[in-house]
């Protein structure tokens, strides 16, 4: 008995099962022809349909940043646009330490299945490498670029009441030449992205700064409103308290052009062409994520990053929206590598 309803089942699957069921066993050629290849659609179809669509549970964003942020902030607010899209919760995992190699690390071996994802400063992440003997991550193996988020420009600033007479790139170049060594300029630490950003000016003007390095924004920008350094460099929120209060001073951009956050400082391109360093932020997961999911994040962000309120309150953060395509975001991630190797070359900094 098992036998004869195992085979009616497979015969009332086949293409002429299925014919003779409909038209009470005689069966035209051309409806056979149809059904047979209606049947191959299905079948073909079947194992695709057996798996759930990408993402059928929620997706995790790891930040190398404590809360509060610049990054976290902006990656709870891409989270939420991206569970919207995706009709998944998108959850927010603060990693911080090692200069972002430990959030890093975490991701890259992670499963490689779209659900584990890294809000990654991508300058940060090509220089892990030149910092770190061993940053625990190949950057060129280890990870798929889903795209890029967003830009944060940072700006040279002075202090004109402390140090009178910087509040311009030629007056800064001018006086360094005079007397080298003098003037001393806060970052946010060694081998971060500000520290990289000035070395490589002074060394393209062909000056010597004092570089005094602080443990972030937090530290670097109330000490050079307080007259502890002559110049400083850091993004526009750190900075713009004491802006509009007119203590401190926007000196240039380190972005390639004029800025809508400020539209009146000069970038320091201008004077240096191809002079760029500014803060990426960029989705990436770890190696080898399917093509369709990465192609379904890239598509979420997309829309996500092209809404009038995600553009409105990034831009609150000093940041600019930037979507690109994961391939896009690789190549930004391979041409970081070459440009932040040379920068550290310049600076003196040694793998620890």
């Amino acid at each position: 008995m098992l036998k004869t309803i195992r085979f009616s089942m497979a015969k009332s699957m086949s293409a002429d099962g299925i014919a003779e069921h409909r038209l009470g066993g005689h069966v035209p050629p051309a409806i056979r022809k149809a059904a047979a290849a209606l049947l191959a659609v299905a079948l073909a179809a079947g194992p695709a349909a057996a798996h759930a669509a990408y993402p059928d549970r929620p997706i995790k964003i790891v930040v190398g940043m404590a809360p509060g942020g610049t990054p976290d902030v902006i990656a709870r607010l891409i989270g939420e646009g991206l569970s919207k899209e995706l009709g998944q919760s998108v959850i927010v995992d603060n990693r911080p330490g090692a200069g972002g190699t430990l959030s890093a690390r975490q991701v890259a071996r992670a499963p490689s299945d779209g659900y584990t994802l890294l809000l990654a400063e991508l300058p940060q992440l090509a220089t892990a490498p030149l910092l770190f003997k061993d940053p625990g991550f190949d950057i060129s193996k280890d990870f798929s670029p889903v795209g890029t988020v967003a830009v944060t420009p940072m700006f040279i600033v002075a202090n004109p009441e402390k140090a009178p007479g910087l509040e311009t790139l030629p007056a800064i170049v001018a006086k360094a030449k005079a007397s080298p060594g003098e003037i001393k300029y806060s970052s946010s630490g060694i081998g971060s992205l500000h520290h990289l950003a000035m070395e490589v000016f002074s060394a393209r003007e062909g000056i010597q700064l004092t570089h005094v390095p602080y443990k972030g924004a937090g530290q670097s920008v109330p000490a050079l409103a307080a007259g502890e350094v002559d110049i400083g460099v850091a993004a526009l929120p750190a900075v713009y308290p004491y802006v509009k209060t007119g203590k401190l001073a926007l000196v240039a951009s380190t972005s390639n052009q004029r800025l809508p956050l400020a539209p009146d400082v000069v970038p320091v391109s201008a004077k240096l062409p191809g002079y760029e360093f500014s803060s990426e932020l960029g989705l990436i997961g770890p190696a080898n994520i399917p093509r369709d999911a990465v192609a379904r994040l890239s598509r979420a962000l997309e829309t996500v990053l092209g809404s009038a309120h995600v553009r409105e309150r990034l831009q609150g953060l000093g940041s600019i929206a930037s979507w690109s395509t994961p391939e896009a975001c690789a190549a930004q991630l391979k041409s970081n590598i070459e440009k932040y190797a040379d920068a550290v070359k310049l600076s003196g900094i040694q793998a620890n």
